[in-house]
């Protein structure tokens, strides 16, 4: 059997088809989209080989049109999830034994397959289920998952490669072991990318996984998951899941054989799992990995020298794209007293250009619906009590409507108080606060959009002035994961800019990265020697 040391095809980023009218593409998932509506999908849970479906079932409905029912999921019991841990178990040995190589091919194979045959079908799952426009799910869907697939084979390559120098007479060598025993992921709604991501990450390495998407991304995830078996993905390496949260991680973290977390979503989840993954430390082989990727209240901040029309383009893009609902999202916003007015009102010629808020299968909509009733109800709230409160107005938008689809108008609440509630608090959704700074506060408003946020993902600057933009990049080191200087805080591309915060945000194991998959193998040094001693006494002795 041959052998070699392998060169992965060089990944490069995969380009954005722009869906613009009389493409073929655009034809393509409008199609995909009309099938998936009109159908009638059933999703079991993936165990081993087996396609398994349970007495209990929940419904699929576009955010956009709750009322449509677009099919149902099948949940599990605890039976089950004993069950997916038993097979990722049993599939472990043959799994991380593979040669490196050949797990690297079914993932490069996966990402060709949503280049082509599946690029319409994931994207139209998303728009479904998710409502994205079809830019969102473009550039989610289909290019960032392409890229997190390529882009991770070529890391996984570079890890292997790195080595140790040896001396005379030894030969040191290491082998980047997967973990001992399985992994959880845990996926959120707002990224098919990051669903296919986390599991697909630790599993490239030779983790064996057991993966629950969120509820209301199961609709794409289950594409995620056609894609993955047509690519050769081994029965057992990831198995998938769906049900009650609690339980189901109960259940997970009671396994001996827990070896580590890959996990997106609330911050208020991740610490709890944190919590019960310290309460059980007693029982696991080894200390688990811990990798999470939880909230944001990104900001953006405006220096006087600022160009008004590309702040009011990076506060409208950066706040109201997919509805608010990234987590990189700009929620919070200061704004030079001496610009301010006219920046809101470029804004608010933004916002009142927009259609009103509607199905991404009509392509002229900007903005479509937030993921679910509870968010709407959240936003909603938040909204009615800016219309009473003295220190908060609304500066444009301020409208939802739940009876078709769950419909939150891109709003802009404008207030006095730094620390006014939605200046501080996660939202998710299209709702951005303004706070507008005297002019000679410049330094001071850097220490306060530094000390006002539990959270660190993302945050942006724009400024003409070099050593404004100097003083911005130093006083917030702490508060942004990834900064942005003269841009929106969202749009990180994997091979470009690696993603991740930290403070309440995550522990910043920058998913794209080389230090993302690192944390998914256990090193092993090897030392061989070629000339074994024989005599005990060292030359000092005489």
């Amino acid at each position: 059997m041959g052998k070699g040391f392998f060169e992965v095809p060089m990944a490069i980023n995969e380009p954005i088809k722009s869906y613009a009218p009389g493409t073929p593409e655009r034809a393509e998932v409008l199609k995909q989209y009309k099938e998936y509506f009109e159908g009638s999908l059933e999703v079991p849970l993936f165990i081993g080989g087996d396609e398994i479906t349970t007495a209990s079932t929940r419904t699929m409905s576009p955010p956009h049109d709750h009322k449509h029912i677009l099919g149902k999921y099948y949940l599990a019991e605890k039976s089950h999830v004993s069950l997916a841990i038993e097979n990722a178990l049993k599939s472990r040995e043959a799994w991380a034994s593979l040669s490196w190589e050949q797990r690297a091919s079914i993932f490069l194979k996966a990402a060709d397959l949503i280049a082509g045959p599946y690029r319409a079908k994931i994207n139209a799952a998303t728009m479904l289920a998710q409502s994205k426009t079809i830019h969102q799910a473009e550039i989610d869907a289909a290019c960032e998952l392409i890229d997190f697939l390529r882009f991770n084979v070529s890391y996984m390559s570079q890890i292997y490669s790195e080595q140790p120098e040896s001396s005379d007479g030894i030969w040191n060598r290491v082998e980047y072991r997967p973990l001992e025993g399985f992994i959880y992921a845990i996926t959120p709604f707002n990224f098919t990318a990051i669903a296919g991501n986390l599991p697909a990450s630790a599993a490239m390495m030779g983790n064996v996984v057991v993966w629950k998407p969120s509820d209301s991304q199961i609709f794409s995830a289950k594409v995620i998951v056609d894609v993955f078996k047509e690519a050769g993905l081994p029965d057992g390496v990831i198995n998938v899941v769906y049900g009650d949260p609690v339980m189901i991680t109960e259940t997970v973290l009671e396994s001996v054989d827990f070896s580590g977390i890959h996990f997106t979503g609330s911050t208020h989840v991740f610490k709890s799992l944190w919590k019960q993954i310290g309460n059980n430390i007693d029982r696991y082989k080894t200390y688990p990995r811990i990798v999470g990727e939880t909230g944001g209240k990104d900001f953006i901040i405006a220096h006087p020298t600022a160009k008004p029309q590309q702040v009011a383009t990076a506060i409208t893009r950066g706040a109201f794209e997919f509805q608010g609902q990234k987590c990189s999202a700009a929620s919070r916003v200061y704004l030079p007293k001496s610009t301010s007015a006219e920046i809101l009102d470029l804004v608010k010629r933004d916002v009142e250009s927009f259609n009103p808020p509607g199905s991404p299968e009509d392509m002229s909509n900007f903005i479509t619906a937030v993921i679910h009733e509870g968010s709407f109800d959240k936003l909603a709230s938040y909204i009615d009590q800016a219309k009473k409160d003295k220190d908060a107005s609304i500066v444009v938008g301020g409208n939802f409507d739940k009876s078709q689809g769950y419909f939150i108008e891109p709003t802009v609440i404008l207030t006095t108080n730094p620390h006014y509630s939605t200046m501080e608090t996660e939202l998710f959704g299209p709702v951005v606060t303004v706070y507008a700074y005297e002019d000679k506060d410049w330094s001071k408003t850097l220490k306060l959009v530094d000390s006002t946020s539990e959270y660190a993902l993302t945050g942006a600057v724009l400024a003409k002035d070099r050593y404004a933009i100097d003083e911005a990049t130093k006083v917030l080191q702490n508060c942004a994961g990834n900064f942005y200087i003269n841009d929106k805080p969202t749009g990180a591309v994997v091979g470009q800019q690696p993603f991740g915060g930290a403070r309440a945000s995550g522990t910043n194991d920058k998913a794209g990265s080389a230090q993302n998959l690192l944390r998914w193998v256990s090193p092993r040094l090897i030392k061989e020697t070629f000339v074994t001693p024989e005599d005990y006494r060292y030359p000092f002795l005489g």
